[in-house]
């Protein structure tokens, strides 16, 4: 699975993806995936108090992208201080599917968490 951010033909790459790009208004006809990518964190925070289904505490953490000029915003699987390299890591289930009043076939949680490269 990839991780896509878009690109406009001035080269500049946001994530997720816009149908235009917000720094020069054209529109968005490539795509850069950022799945094999190192990133590192700009800032983190641990939140305590989840929605249903996510995991307690939940650490997430704003990420730039080495390379790109491009930001995300993803959990954090670890421990995890500014400065640190990540990468991103394809999970199946980033919340709990049974949690909430949604019939769990609906709840499609799959995604990226960050891991602190050693």
């Amino acid at each position: 699975m990839s991780l896509d951010a878009g690109r406009c033909p001035d080269g500049h790459v946001t994530y997720p993806p816009h149908p235009r790009c917000p720094e020069c208004g054209e529109e968005q006809t490539d795509t850069v995936d950022l799945s094999g990518d190192t990133a590192t964190v700009v800032t983190w925070t641990t939140s305590y108090a989840t929605p249903p289904g996510v995991r307690e505490p939940n650490t997430l953490a704003i990420v730039a992208f080495d390379g790109h000029d491009v930001r995300a915003l993803g959990q954090v699987e670890g421990e995890v201080d500014i400065g640190d390299t990540v990468e991103p890591v394809h999970v199946e289930e980033l919340r709990d599917p049974d949690a909430g009043i949604r019939e769990p076939e609906s709840q499609a949680w799959d995604g990226y968490r960050f891991e602190r490269v050693e």
